[in-house]
């Protein structure tokens, strides 16, 4: 038997989130958007709800209900309220749960309390990079092994960098593999430079250029060095990529269809209800049948690419490799999203494409999925 209905505590999660999201995120969207800015104040409420510390262990003041589901869950609603709102909330997942999953005991003793505490505190995470053909699977960005250090270099773009953060994630290869690196904000030789981006406008981001950063070994986040596939791999002259690196991509693939689901959705429901509001020739449009098929579809595709999120959700949740499932899930999410934004700019006419009004923003927002990569975890 096949179930797709939320458990009973989902239900109540995502009835909390969205709630939160219609009342104190989608009215700020368009302010923040034109501001540049993030509301402290939602920030704040968002972490007293515990949607990411609710994801982490007791032992570190979590609620230790980590699940993937129900992260896409969230990340859906938070996103039909506002994308960079929603990213800027869920950004203390980009380092808590990496550390939760693979870090050290020394990692998870100094890092963990402080997403758990009585603050806001922000992740961050560099994967993406500035050239053609960037595979986040083997990253350009090096680090190499110097004695008890690593020295790393290369650039990272699309970097979430909101204030009050101290560390950044950094994937980069060593040894012809893949790796993570917790790297201090504060670290001699890394530079951020700030980006001007089509869409997320309220989500500072960050191009960031390590110039022979170093880091204590202990600072590499993952498998050891003297796991038998390392070996194997190194001696085959093969790139490959630790457990962590695939955890961080396939998660963050996950989290950010979740959220180009919730753009859709948001997209949808503005043409949908302006439809219904605008008459032309005596009826509403909605009444009109290339309209009125317009909306259809694009309902009919929101809820089959939320069925391929929640597939690769699940299968997250069982512990299985759901590298297929989350590229699919990933790939699908981008063209839905965006053909809902399209569509809603249609919809509204000239109206969808002035300033004043959501589509626009959730047009530019959905342009950048193609070009994103773990934004968010779930």
């Amino acid at each position: 038997m096949i179930d797709f209905e939320p458990t009973e505590e989902q239900q109540l999660i995502v009835e909390t989130v969205r709630q939160f999201a219609a009342n104190e995120v989608r009215p700020r969207a368009h302010e923040c958007c034109e501001s540049r800015a993030l509301p402290d104040e939602v920030l704040n409420h968002a972490h007293e709800l515990g949607l990411v510390a609710n994801a982490l262990p007791e032992a570190w003041g979590g609620g230790g209900e980590r699940s993937a589901i129900t992260g896409a869950l969230v990340c859906e609603e938070l996103a039909r309220g506002d994308l960079s709102i929603a990213l800027a909330i869920l950004s203390p997942s980009l380092i808590a749960l990496p550390v939760a999953d693979f870090g050290s005991e020394e990692q998870k003793q100094s890092l963990l309390a402080q997403f758990t505490g009585d603050r806001f505190v922000p992740g961050s995470l560099a994967i993406a990079e500035p050239r053609v053909l960037w595979d986040p699977f083997t990253p350009a960005t090096q680090a190499r092994r110097d004695g008890d250090e690593y020295v790393l270099s290369g650039e990272k773009c699309f970097v979430p960098w909101l204030d009050g953060g101290s560390w950044v994630l950094v994937v980069a290869a060593s040894d012809d593999e893949a790796n993570a690196f917790l790297v201090p904000r504060s670290a001699d030789g890394l530079r951020a430079t700030p980006e001007r981006n089509m869409g997320i406008d309220a989500l500072p981001t960050v191009e960031l250029t390590l110039d022979d950063v170093r880091v204590p070994a202990s600072a590499r986040l993952g498998e050891d060095d003297s796991k038998a596939e390392g070996r194997a791999a190194r001696r085959s002259g093969a790139k490959s990529d630790s457990q962590a690196v695939r955890s961080l991509i396939n998660r963050g693939r996950v989290g950010l269809a979740a959220a180009a689901v919730g753009v859709a959705r948001a997209a949808h429901e503005v043409a949908l209800e302006y439809a219904k509001e605008r008459h032309a020739f005596g009826v509403p449009i909605a009444t009109k049948q290339a309209i009125a098929f317009k909306l259809a579809d694009m309902a009919i595709e929101i809820d089959g690419g939320r069925l391929l999120v929640w597939e690769a959700a699940w299968m997250l949740d069982r512990g299985e490799d759901a590298t297929r499932e989350a590229a699919l899930a990933s790939q699908q999410a981008q063209r839905i999203c965006l053909d809902a934004a399209d569509g809603a700019v249609q919809v509204l006419g000239g109206h969808g494409y002035i300033r004043d009004y959501l589509p626009e923003m959730h047009l530019r927002n959905a342009r950048g999925f193609s070009s994103f990569e773990a934004l968010t975890l779930v």
